[in-house]
């Protein structure tokens, strides 16, 4: 083993000191991104006319770079450009009635102010909660392995609970749960599942800006828009009928009319012993319609199959949706263009396409995969990752990428949390030999790694990573670089602020496509295997197939 490693990394310093990087253009990303994210497209909603024309724009450019298409199999045994992503597709219907009951009194709320309701994905055509008791359930996780059990046996039926965003130890930096580093329990994603198998009527996640990593403005336009989700036999095993969020200052003041302290039972949910509570003389009400239809979303896919070991891939993934059209912002504007998300991830899998179409062939074949449905949760990968094309088994690895950077080079890059895994080690090697430093997910409560499309493919044992800009920016160092990343999650994140300016600097993302051009070369080249690290969550579903990788 240690002289395979030894190996590996002397191939590694080889072609990291030999290797010329690729020459990017920051005027093709620029016009790829300009065109994605114009108002003509809509926000890119999936099943809209903004996805069609998506759909049809990364088609074109796959073709004009040299690309072959990649996606699903006709029965004349040739591949499509596409491969066809079978979802369910959720819209609140009419006026949203929503509130609560507090020692008698009604207090009605706001869809989109002090509640976000997301469309219910059961299959219900109306949602009609009448005067539910609710009940405080501290973080919600339910975690045999780290002896943790926030339910105590509490019986939810009919109930709604109250549940904290993020981990136990998140505020405390200490615990069972990773410290700042969020866990998947954190995720509110898990947090709505688990209310389908405790079987209450629902799960309300209490917003709170440091333990979510974004503002309310995020929660509002994520969750009162089209909900989407894959097609479930039985999909109440997966959904409560409510599945939203409140604003903390509206929970605190219902903790307050029933006699209970938020902040002290927050502090007792940070522990082991704490035990559910009830809202005593609260009660929750909603009535609203839904509208459930299935559709057909695409993946875009293009091919550059290999020269001697084709079977063996190589992936980019980029994913080409943002939120479409949506509720207005104070200006009025309603369309959620998604410029840096991720219309320019999607910039950067064509440049580096093209630039692969120009390189020789590679002896492993390499798949540029733009995923729809990133924003509804995943979906499009999460599809793929469940019917790949090309199987997992002998899939390298996948090389994501969400967002760039729009304000010129950086000393370093990150990555979508700190992930145990040797082709993370092969890209700082690679970096490091051409200048280029390694920081760690600045945001590693925010639980990126569970929120990027190379995830799908981590928890099925792929090696996967999420390529991330740098901060310590060469114009104006790390200072600049994280007020300017604070500023797109505060101001235009999942908002309709977040479009193409003529301002932006693309030459450091022109930089950091070169950099994962090369790598992706060197690993479509190369004889190896890349590694999930001893203890890591992911290595056993990885080893099951071990015998299938020469």
């Amino acid at each position: 083993m240690k002289r395979f490693l030894l190996a590996t990394a002397l191939s590694w310093a080889v072609f990291a000191q030999g290797a010329q990087a690729a020459a990017i253009d920051p005027a093709l990303l620029a016009d790829h991104i300009k065109v994605l994210s114009s108002d003509a497209f809509e926000g890119r909603g999936p099943a809209t006319e903004g996805e069609k024309k998506t759909v049809q724009y990364m088609t074109e450019q796959f073709k004009a770079v040299g690309l072959q298409p990649g996606g699903d199999l006709g029965k004349d045994g040739k591949r499509a450009w596409t491969q066809d992503v079978p979802l369910a597709k959720f819209d609140i219907e009419g006026p949203v009635a929503v509130g609560v009951k507090v020692k008698g009194q009604a207090q009605a709320w706001t869809q989109g102010e002090q509640i976000a309701i997301r469309a219910a994905q059961t299959g219900a055509n109306r949602v009609t909660v009448k005067d539910a008791p609710v009940v405080f359930v501290g973080y919600g996780v339910k975690a045999p392995e780290r002896n943790w059990d926030d339910f105590k046996g509490v019986d939810l039926k009919g109930k709604i609970a109250l549940v904290l965003v993020n981990d136990p130890d998140f505020e405390t930096g200490e615990g069972d749960f990773g410290g700042k580093a969020m866990t998947y329990y954190g995720r509110w994603t898990y947090k709505y599942e688990e209310a389908a198998r405790q079987g209450a009527v629902g799960f309300i996640v209490i917003h709170e800006t440091a333990p979510a990593s974004y503002g309310w403005a995020t929660v509002k336009n994520s969750n009162t828009n089209t909900v989407f989700d894959i097609i479930r036999a039985d999909p109440a095993k997966s959904h409560a009928p409510v599945e939203a969020w409140v604003q903390r200052d509206v929970t605190v003041e219902m903790f307050k009319a029933a006699g209970l302290d938020f902040e002290a039972l927050k502090k007792q949910a940070q522990t082991r012993d704490f035990k559910p509570v009830t809202l005593s003389g609260v009660t929750f009400s909603a009535d609203y319609a839904v509208k459930a239809e299935k559709i057909v979303s695409k993946n875009i896919v293009g091919l550059l199959p290999g020269t001697t070991r084709p079977n063996e891939t190589v992936i980019y993934t980029a994913h080409w949706d943002h939120l479409g059209v949506g509720l207005p912002d104070a200006k009025g504007d309603k369309i959620y263009n998604g410029a840096l998300d991720n219309a320019s991830g999607s910039s950067m899998l064509i440049e580096i396409a093209r630039q692969f179409a120009q390189a020789p062939r590679t002896a492993r074949s390499v798949v540029f995969l733009s995923v729809t449905a990133e924003e509804k949760g995943l979906l499009g990968s999460e599809y793929y990752a469940a019917n790949p094309l090309y199987p997992l088994a002998t899939t390298v690895g996948d090389i994501n990428m969400d967002g760039v950077s729009a304000y010129g080079p950086a000393k370093d890059f990150t990555t979508s949390g700190d992930a145990p895994l040797t082709l993370q080690d092969d890209l700082i090697a690679l970096a490091a030999a051409r200048g280029k430093s390694y920081s760690p997910d600045p945001r590693p409560g925010a639980g990126s790694f569970f929120r990027s499309d190379h995830f799908p493919f981590a928890k099925r044992g792929v090696p996967a990573i999420s390529f991330g800009a740098g901060q310590d920016l060469v114009d104006g160092g790390k200072a600049r670089g994280e007020a300017l990343a604070k500023a797109f999650v505060t101001d235009r994140y999942h908002q309709p602020a977040d479009e193409y300016s003529p301002d932006w600097n693309l030459t450091g993302a022109a930089q950091d496509a070169a950099l994962l051009f090369d790598f992706g070369q060197q690993l479509a080249n190369s004889t190896t295997w890349p590694e999930w690290k001893a203890g890591s969550e992911f290595k056993a579903e990885r080893d099951k197939s071990a015998g299938q990788r020469k």
